[in-house]
């Protein structure tokens, strides 16, 4: 499971990289995000019916080279403006509600339930489920509905990679703040971290990397640097440009960028060591 320190943090695109790599490796991957809010939609016909998920889960679906399935989007939350939001279960939106209200009377209610149908389904047909989380998992306020993050790691025993965005700064703040804001039972889960979009030589992190392994007894695993990659973006808070259309073979290229370069700045034998997989 990929979670980060803060939206924008790189989930989406480590999951990109990791489907490509793990179905380089021969295995059988899907992406799964319980989650997700974006006004953008891939569509896929289900029973006769067009069915809505985020197109950032269709775009990982082919980095792990097979089609999007409306399982690895359970809850999609389409903002309306005004604190208010379409749900939309499984690809069928019915549903208006405020967060309040989504969050008292639907999130552990109903979407949880569904959450957890999908993802026990996709687990009987493939050999990994690459999970993306949701924003932050210490967004204290929220523990006991965020169904995105260590809930559902916890209830699935999920190893999860933590991704922290140092081009905003406040990098090393934000990875040690987030471990200690988890509660113990939760931080157990947290197997990795991983510095992303950074530019500069790398020597100069050493320091600061053997300090924050120190504070958290957790193993920094890769740094990955800023690199230029054409993949579209469905973050709520990073709308930089609108979906447009992608080739097949474009897009492909783009994916190949993206978990080479990942490849090559990550200890994938400590990855590969942390899933029990050769």
């Amino acid at each position: 499971m990929i979670q980060g320190t803060s939206s924008g943090s790189g989930k989406s695109t480590l999951v990109i990289a990791l489907c490509r790599i793990f179905s380089d490796l021969g295995y059988k991957i899907s992406p799964f995000k319980a989650q997700n809010m974006t006004s953008n939609f891939h569509f896929v016909k289900q029973k006769k019916s067009l069915r809505r998920m985020a197109g950032i889960q269709a775009v990982q679906a082919t980095a792990a080279r097979i089609e999007p399935d409306i399982r690895m989007n359970p809850v999609l939350l389409r903002p309306l403006g005004d604190n208010l939001s379409e749900i939309i279960l499984g690809g069928i939106g019915n549903l208006k509600l405020t967060a309040e209200d989504y969050y008292k009377s639907f999130v552990l209610q109903k979407g949880f339930p569904k959450v957890l149908q999908d993802l026990d389904s996709l687990r009987k047909e493939n050999d990994l489920i690459l999970i993306e989380g949701a924003g932050s998992p210490a967004e204290i306020n929220l523990l006991n509905y965020d169904i995105a993050n260590m809930i559902l790691a916890e209830r699935t025993n999920s190893k999860v990679l933590l991704v922290a965005d140092i081009e905003r700064g406040g990098c090393f703040a934000a990875i040690v703040g987030t471990i200690k804001l988890l509660p113990a039972r939760q931080r157990k889960f947290v197997k990795g971290i991983i510095i992303n979009k950074f530019l500069g030589q790398k020597s100069i992190l050493n320091n600061a990397i053997v300090q924050v392994e120190e504070i958290t007894k957790i193993k920094i695993m890769g740094v990955i640097p800023k690199i230029q990659f054409d993949i579209p973006s469905e973050d709520s808070l990073d709308q930089k440009r609108a979906k447009s259309s992608y080739s097949k073979r474009y897009l492909d290229e783009q994916i190949n960028i993206v978990a080479s370069t990942f490849r090559k700045n990550t200890d994938m034998q400590y990855l590969l060591n942390i899933l029990r997989m050769k």
